[in-house]
């Protein structure tokens, strides 16, 4: 009855309540008024199963993060005071203060989830179970805390469910594509054994279906996806602080997309402090995957010790001799075709964030428009600029088989000596990574 009743608020209610009150149809109390009648009858937060709490952390995240915004949205000058947004929220019979419970319902999860809404409670928890299938195998599973396969969104609209569904299904093919190639970095795969070169064609072939997963999310017609207004107006003015120095909810904090990096290497000064920066946001698998990923070798290090082959010595190798090893060493092949994609990848990825921010945002700069007064559109939410962020492509393309550029693509692919499967697009894109509507492990409702 309770998950019902929530379900229906965080569905129906809240999404109606924030499209008023962001058009100027109701005022910013009537959300208040309504969210603490919902609150009065919610129970104490140490009697929830962890599988209740993860579904209670993320209702309440979206009513927290709708309250935070409208607040501050009246006056912007209330951003220096972000918490008394909640203060006369009261939480159950008790009447518990509406930060405090969150904290104490993040708690009864038992994964370390942060004192606020988070990538995790806004994505990976929303959305339903999602599923990575290739060749007759489940490489990934990647649960949602709720059985219904719904998505729970800010206002409704389609281009914010699509959203959600990009970031978790890219997210699962990352998680695909690390669980691959961890093992050879760890060891406990020979990187030269052809169970070695199959699992780095195969994620390989991931990060082809990742780009074009994130590429169609991107090329939507008007009026079918997420348009560029609505990004900076609307989506992001919800992703405000609750409280002075807190993280706020960002794609960025996909801990798979950073691991990666950290798997494959990549050529940043102080990557591993920009990382850092948001361990507080992570959940707690979620730092300890990272921390012991920083400290392992990156996967082209571990393939040129297993050939006998330094840095150096490729840099400096003629075309010939480059085309001779490649010939030679199939897992050199493998390794740098999903160093190639993974750059790819960060290309596209890239794109996407011009596309929905910086390029909009340069635009109403050329026109006079102002800044958005709550979350501004001239850097993410964990505070990656442009810049950055053009930097960091920069560094994942320069890998330290960069060298092998010098071969064609098609004779790299050959030395591998498994054939490269024909584009991942359409039904076979959709059969790759997909939603599964069925109940979480672990979950308190089966």
């Amino acid at each position: 009855m309770r998950s019902s009743m929530l379900n229906r608020w965080s569905l129906v209610e809240l999404p109606r309540l924030n499209r008023a009150i962001i058009a100027g149809d109701r005022p910013a109390s009537s959300l208040r008024v309504e969210l603490a009648r919902l609150l009065a009858l919610l129970p104490e937060s140490g009697t929830l199963y962890p599988g209740e709490a993860e579904q209670l952390v993320v209702h309440l995240g979206l009513a927290g993060a709708s309250v935070a915004r409208h607040y501050q949205e009246q006056d912007p000058v209330r951003k220096a005071t972000p918490e008394r947004a909640f203060e006369d929220l009261a939480v159950g019979p008790a009447k518990v203060p509406f930060l405090a419970y969150f904290r104490g319902v993040a708690q009864s999860t038992e994964t370390g989830h942060y004192r606020r809404d988070s990538y995790a409670s806004l994505v990976r928890w929303n959305a339903p179970t999602t599923e990575v299938c290739w060749a007759g195998e489940t490489l990934a599973v990647v649960p949602g805390a709720f059985p219904d396969g719904e998505i729970r969104t800010y206002t409704g609209d389609r281009g914010e469910f699509l959203f959600f569904e990009l970031l978790k299904h890219s997210e699962a093919l990352e998680m695909a594509v690390n669980d691959l190639i961890e093992p050879l970095t760890t060891g406990s795969v020979d990187v030269l054994s052809p169970d070695g070169i199959r699992r780095m064609r195969t994620a390989t072939v991931l990060m082809v279906a990742l780009r074009q997963l994130n590429s169609d999310f991107g090329a939507r017609p008007a009026g079918d996806g997420m348009t560029p207004d609505h990004f900076l107006d609307v989506f992001r003015q919800f992703a405000v602080h609750w409280e002075v120095g807190d993280i706020p909810p960002s794609g960025a904090q996909d801990a798979e997309f950073l691991k990666r990096d950290f798997l494959l290497g990549i050529d940043f000064p102080d990557y591993e402090l920009l990382v850092r920066r948001i361990f507080g946001s992570l959940l707690d698998v979620e730092r300890q995957s990272l921390t012991t990923s920083m400290r392992s070798a990156a996967l082209p290090a571990v393939v040129l010790a297993a050939i006998g082959v330094t840095p150096a010595d490729l840099s400096v190798a003629s075309p010939a001799a480059v085309r001779t090893l490649v010939h030679a060493q199939p897992s050199l092949a493998a390794c740098h075709l999903l160093l190639q994609a993974n750059a790819r990848f960060a290309g596209t990825h890239l794109q996407l964030t011009k596309k929905f921010l910086f390029r909009e945002q340069q635009r109403r700069e050329a026109v006079g428009m102002p800044d958005n007064a709550l979350v501004s559109n001239h850097k993410g939410t964990t505070g990656m600029t442009e810049n950055l962020l053009e930097r960091l492509v920069q560094a994942r393309k320069r890998h330290p088989l960069v060298a092998l550029r010098q071969v064609a693509h098609r004779e790299i692919d050959d030395s591998t000596g498994i054939p490269e499967p024909p584009p991942i697009v359409g039904d076979a894109l959709a059969a790759l990574v997909h939603f599964s509507v069925r109940h979480p492990a672990g979950s308190a409702y089966r």
